[in-house]
């Protein structure tokens, strides 16, 4: 291999995804949409990468490994679909994608596990709650805002949200108070032991 050929294909490594440079059981092929750090059962991506993995060192991520999700990949997963009012336009409006608890699942976590989740927004809001609680109140990693996709700059691309209207401990509080479990804008959630 000659000595250009060899300086283009390093170029390209590293500017590759991870998942198109190193395939790992379990990798998406499209743009990691989240990814899944701490006490899980394996990993499908390598340690943080100082260098690259930018927004996760400003919000003080530290990682071995971890489960990265893409929009494939969660779509697999098994949808439910939920329907609170949103603080936002005091409208009621549909929200789907899998539940939190199915999400951990997928990178490993065990469901009875006791272990405390640190849910990260892309402004780096931070919600930690138990995994009885994101069980209990059947929180949902959403995917689709009646039944759009949604995007970078609004409430997604994932938002980790409850059903705020069918939950008791939720349901009497004023609609602004509502919410405050449930980052948009979700990119990265923490699991640790506890």
């Amino acid at each position: 291999m000659n000595e250009r050929r060899l300086l283009l294909t390093a170029a390209l490594g590293a500017v590759l995804p991870w998942p198109a440079r190193a395939a790992r059981p379990g990798a998406g092929t499209g743009p990691v949409l989240l990814t899944v750090t701490g006490a899980i059962g394996r990993g499908n991506r390598g340690p943080l990468d100082p260098a690259l993995d930018q927004l996760m060192v400003r919000h003080g991520a530290k990682f071995d490994q971890a489960w990265a999700f893409d929009a494939a990949m969660l779509a697999r997963l098994p949808a439910v679909s939920i329907q609170p009012t949103l603080e936002y336009d005091a409208k009621p409006h549909t929200l789907s994608g899998p539940l939190l608890v199915t999400v951990l699942e997928a990178a490993g976590v065990a469901a009875g596990a006791p272990v405390t989740l640190a849910l990260r927004a892309l402004d780096g809001y931070t919600v930690a709650l138990s995994l009885a609680d994101a069980r209990s109140h059947r929180m949902v990693v959403a995917t689709h805002l009646d039944g759009v996709p949604m995007g970078l700059g609004g409430l997604g691309p994932l938002w980790a949200v409850h059903d705020a209207d069918r939950l008791p401990a939720f349901k009497d509080k004023p609609l602004k108070e509502r919410f405050a479990l449930c980052p948009w804008g979700l990119y990265s959630i923490d699991v640790k032991a506890t």
